[in-house]
């Protein structure tokens, strides 16, 4: 994966008493991505330049 933007560390926070396997966190950094994605396509497509809660 090339650029990550979810933090190991905090997953493992949230996660507490459960062990993160590592494909985990590169599986939910593909679904940030892919819903960051989706929304700047949202906000493209109503004429914004500003991606907003409701592109989610």
């Amino acid at each position: 994966m090339s650029e990550g933007i979810i933090v190991k560390a905090k997953i493992k926070d949230i996660a507490s008493g459960f062990s993160v396997a590592s494909e985990f966190s590169e599986a939910l950094n593909g679904k940030v991505m892919q819903l960051i994605k989706e929304s700047c396509r949202r906000a493209e497509a109503n004429g914004r330049r500003t991606v907003m809660a409701k592109d989610l």
